[in-house]
């Protein structure tokens, strides 16, 4: 898989990129990077990619113009205009980072996981034009419902968690199946306000992970855990499972 990040700030990278399962699937050829400069689309000497935008408001929202022409370069082909509808490469996603755009979950990294390029637009904390949402980006991507200086956080959250998917990045394929967000279709009995109420629980967090030593300061790991008996382990972290999204994350059970 190949990505595009296109961003004013592409020394930003420099660090997210080159450690941990990132940096081995780059070295692996399992994905390739690409940062892309901005600035290299303007076409004054200040190198200008922002502008006020019209019917005021305070700030500087990213200009069409250099967005549109880094992704054509990049694609290697024209996107289109007013007259014709915008043509993106099948296999292809352009995604805008903006605190406007639909929520990133793991199922929308397993989605672009599937893909052969994901072109990364980093905007900015005051908006881009809206041209680009509607007419050069596939999709618009929001890592949370708060916001950031800009996309390039967003981008590097992205760019790993679509990365840590593609077959060979971690060496273990079964590190994704079990993991917080992992597909499931289960039921478990839950006590709530001590009255049992059956849920159904499409995305189940991480169950609970202990290590050496089996005690420590007093808290002893789960005996379940330390007697070998692999069903009851299996049952355990289920029920573990089901509590602690109860308790975390009470918005993934259905009722």
């Amino acid at each position: 898989m190949r990505f595009d990040l296109i961003t004013i700030f592409p020394e930003f990278f420099a660090g997210p990129l080159d450690h941990g399962i990132v940096r081995r699937a780059r070295e692996a050829g399992i994905v390739q990077i690409h940062v892309q400069d901005l600035r290299e689309f303007t076409k004054d000497r200040h190198k200008t990619v922002d502008d006020r935008p019209f019917g005021g408001g305070e700030g500087m929202v990213l200009k069409p113009e250099p967005l549109f022409e880094a992704v054509e370069k990049l694609l290697g082909q024209s996107i289109g205009d007013s007259t014709q509808a915008t043509v993106i490469p099948s296999g292809t996603s352009v995604v805008l980072l903006s605190a406007a755009g639909k929520l990133f979950t793991q199922e929308t990294a397993r989605r672009l996981a599937k893909l052969d390029r994901i072109v990364l637009i980093c905007g900015r904390y005051e908006g881009v034009d809206e041209r680009v949402a509607e007419h050069l980006a596939t999709e618009e991507i929001s890592v949370g419902d708060y916001v950031l200086s800009g996309g390039e956080l967003p981008a590097a959250i992205v760019l790993d968690a679509v990365t840590r998917l593609l077959p060979g990045a971690l060496g273990n394929e079964a590190s994704t199946e079990n993991e917080s967000f992992r597909e499931l279709e289960i039921e478990e009995s839950i006590s709530v306000a001590e009255n049992s109420h059956r849920r159904r629980a499409r995305l189940l967090l991480d169950y609970p992970h202990y290590t050496r030593p089996a005690e420590y300061r007093g808290w002893k790991v789960p005996e379940v855990l330390i007697g070998g008996h692999h069903a009851e382990v299996a049952k355990w972290r289920a029920r573990q499972a089901a509590e602690k999204t109860r308790r975390n994350r009470p918005d993934l059970l259905v009722s």
